[in-house]
């Protein structure tokens, strides 16, 4: 028995179900046919797929192999299939978009508004559960496009600058540091620093301004919410590094003030990347077009 799908996507599922009897109910199958199509399988190719350990299974080294190749071809299959249920049924396609920018959301929104009626027949769909491990989840045909602030070097994906944005540090209005004209690293010492839920190696705040410079915060807390940081910083508990246009929209009825982090600023970008193979596709620069025409209003930067 030839190598095909179904082998794939039952390797998948055994490890991702933790056995073949809950495999073969999540497919659908009977667990003598799940058996016996692995067997045949691995009687024609004379390898051993898995193994019992205890009262599980685990992987040989071809099994890991197949479980390998399954996590990248089985996504891009189903989503072959979705496309050509959506052109059958008269559907332009399906635009999946996962969020790395972690407070893009309302930005996003505000782009999916004008795409929708310029393109009323793809579905659209958007996945914030890919925040942080979007290119991997980009490349393996899970999402179509990535929002990101962090766009990559590679050859079979390609970003597009969409809007460009400064790193500020927000603070109470009564704030030692709100009477500098921006923030050096060394302001940050003694402080407690709320930002969203990354480690410090994936922070601009912290691989670009205060490792360079020798410096760390007291305290660094990542938080899911940004209206909990907002609101934590007006309640005087820290300072925060929030993008200049969230500060602009989230904070206007609070008593918080925004400085310039360094002489120069932090500036940054929100990129939308797209695997190579897509680039030219109407309905996806047609995302890009819109997307670089929302763009976030920008504020003074102090809130009173």
């Amino acid at each position: 028995m030839r190598l095909d799908r179904q082998h794939l996507t039952i390797v998948r599922q055994v490890v991702r179900s933790g056995g073949v009897t809950a495999a073969a109910e999540a497919l659908s199958l009977s667990q003598s046919a799940v058996s016996h199509a692995m067997a045949k399988l691995e009687d024609y190719h004379g390898v051993k797929i898995w193994r019992r350990k205890g009262r599980g299974l685990q992987l040989t080294q071809a099994g890991a192999y197949l479980l390998a190749l399954a996590e990248r071809m089985v996504p891009e299959l189903e989503h072959a299939e979705r496309v050509l249920r959506d052109m059958a049924r008269g559907r332009r396609g399906a635009l999946r978009i996962g969020m790395e920018c972690h407070p893009c959301e309302k930005w996003l929104m505000q782009v999916t508004r004008p795409y929708l009626a310029a393109w009323p027949d793809v579905d659209l769909e958007i996945r914030a559960a890919f925040r942080f491990d979007g290119v991997a989840a980009l490349h393996a045909h899970e999402i179509d496009v990535l929002v990101t602030p962090d766009p990559v070097v590679r050859d079979d994906l390609r970003f597009t600058p969409v809007f460009d944005y400064a790193l500020l540090l927000a603070m109470p209005n009564d704030h030692p540091l709100a009477a500098r004209p921006h923030i050096s690293p060394a302001d940050l010492n003694d402080q407690e620093l709320f930002t969203v839920p990354i480690g410090p190696d994936r922070l601009d705040i912290f691989t670009r301004f205060l490792i360079p410079a020798g410096c760390r915060p007291r305290r660094h807390t990542g938080i899911e919410s940004i209206d909990l940081i907002l609101q934590l910083v007006a309640a005087r508990r820290g300072v925060a590094v929030l993008p200049d246009w969230l500060i602009h929209a989230e904070a206007k009825t609070l008593p918080i003030t925004a400085r310039p982090i360094g002489a120069s600023g932090l500036h940054k970008s929100i990129t939308l990347g797209l695997r190579v193979e897509d680039a030219g596709m109407d309905y996806v620069e047609g995302l890009i077009a819109i997307a670089r025409q929302v763009r976030p209003d920008r504020a003074p930067s102090k809130k009173r």
